[in-house]
């Protein structure tokens, strides 16, 4: 998982955001072995509606800015709700509705990375204590 303990911190706030409202097929892309990667992990999740991403995304930075007192240095897609990023440097997290994941299958394009299915696990605390 990630390197250090404020990057560890930032992805599981992040994981407890995407599964308070219900992020669907939470899955890590590990870049930390892919040469020029623009960042050491992907987050991706996708909701049923634009309401549902908006939640998401809303809960996301809710969760990290909570626990970490970290603002996303750069966000995309709120406008059009079809597929927002969060960019946190060393972690980019993406929010699809279903048909946008399936289309632009960053899985298959970072098919180069470490690529796993994650489960919701509970609460930020309860991951912070299981994981260190």
């Amino acid at each position: 998982m990630a390197k250090d303990s404020e990057t560890k911190k930032l992805y599981y706030s992040i994981l407890e955001g995407l599964f308070s409202k219900k992020g669907q097929e939470v899955t890590e892309i590990n870049l930390t072995r892919v040469d020029n990667a623009i960042c050491d992990y992907f987050i991706i999740c996708h909701g049923d509606s634009n309401t549902q991403v908006r939640a998401i995304a809303d809960s996301v930075e809710e969760q990290v800015k909570k626990n970490v007192n970290i603002k996303s240095w750069h966000t995309e897609g709120i406008d059009n709700l079809q597929w927002v990023l969060i960019d946190y440097i060393d972690i980019i997290v993406h929010i699809f509705q279903k048909p946008y994941r399936d289309y632009y299958n960053l899985e298959g394009l970072w098919g180069d990375g470490k690529i796993k299915r994650i489960e919701d696990v509970g609460s930020f605390k309860k991951l912070i204590e299981s994981n260190g």
